[in-house]
């Protein structure tokens, strides 16, 4: 099996800006308020489609249903199925995001849903006043929460992070949080597409109507605590993999390459998405399929896959289960 790039499906958002299409290359489009770009998405009803080599047009459910472990790893397949368990997306915000949370898993069940949602942020060229909210800078109660929201006063309680190219940030379920304006950043998470609204700023969507809030449901999924910090603090490194996020659903690390380097994959029972934020290279796997790309792509590696040299001057992502 060669790497596969997928599709984008662009989302338009009320929030959306005007960088994403500029960024993957698309032409033809005049880029007004495309929010998200999804790169590898499995989620039903909105499954990405190959567009290259053997799978051209097939999406990616039918591509796992076809190549079982040989793409997503024995235990992985094992695990869920054909249901790919990532969704990859860059986000553009022009205006603040609400503010929302996520269920973890069990909550999600018992909701009649698959899982949960835990994520993580990485930020790429922003705007110099971008900045997110991220967890609760103090500690409050279910019923605080509550009179908060309906105060219009609960962005009081979240913490506010200014952000610049390479931030990185962890949101595990149950943790508030909210893009702001000038942010422009890759997200990593589960596949799911629950998100519980907690607060829209008063915002109305095209038609002139509030946006529904989740007031309620949100209340039993949050985070109360306060934790000591929420940014990921690492050390940037050139030529090499630097580990920022490792949990039970994925594992990510950013490489900034100006010279070749080989990708040893031999020992992981996985499939491996790569996540181009900056430059371009040639990726030649052990089979000698060789796969371009640059920033704005992704590609999925297969299970199969032993090693990848890396040819070129880029920066990108690289994340399994």
């Amino acid at each position: 099996m060669e790497p596969i790039k997928f599709k984008p499906i662009l989302r338009q958002t009320i929030w959306g800006g005007s960088k994403i299409a500029d960024f993957k290359h698309i032409d033809g489009h005049n880029g007004e308020q495309i929010g998200e770009s999804w790169e590898i998405s499995g989620v039903e009803g909105s499954e990405s489609v190959a567009q290259n080599g053997p799978y051209e047009g097939k999406n990616l459910t039918e591509i796992v249903a076809e190549m079982k472990e040989k793409l997503m790893g024995a235990d992985n397949y094992k695990h869920f199925g054909v249901s790919f368990p990532l969704l990859i997306k860059f986000i553009d915000a022009s205006q603040d995001l609400s503010i929302q949370v996520h269920p973890n898993d069990e909550t999600a069940r018992k909701r009649g849903l698959k899982n949960g949602k835990t994520e993580m942020w990485f930020i790429m060229d922003s705007a110099p006043e971008a900045f997110l909210r991220c967890g609760l800078k103090d500690k409050i109660t279910p019923e605080q929460y509550k009179n908060m929201v309906a105060d219009n006063t609960i962005c009081d309680a979240i913490a506010e992070f200014p952000v610049k190219a390479d931030d990185c940030f962890f949101i595990p379920s149950g943790m508030i949080h909210s893009i702001g304006k000038g942010c422009f950043l890759v997200e990593i998470q589960q596949t799911s597409d629950v998100t519980y609204r907690i607060y829209d700023f008063n915002r109305r969507d095209k038609d002139g109507n509030l946006r529904e809030l989740h007031t309620e449901l949100a209340a039993e999924c949050i985070d109360y605590n306060v934790h000591k910090d929420y940014r990921t603090n690492y050390v940037a490194e050139k030529n090499r993999g630097v580990v920022l996020t490792q949990c039970k659903y994925f594992n990510t690390a950013v490489y900034d390459l100006d010279e070749p380097m080989t990708l040893d994959y031999s020992e992981l029972d996985s499939f491996v998405a790569i996540i181009a934020v900056k430059g371009e290279a040639a990726f030649t796997d052990n089979e000698g399929n060789t796969t371009s790309l640059r920033g704005g792509e992704t590609m999925l590696v297969p299970a199969t896959t032993k090693t990848l040299y890396v040819e070129g001057n880029i920066k990108f992502l690289e994340t399994y289960v």
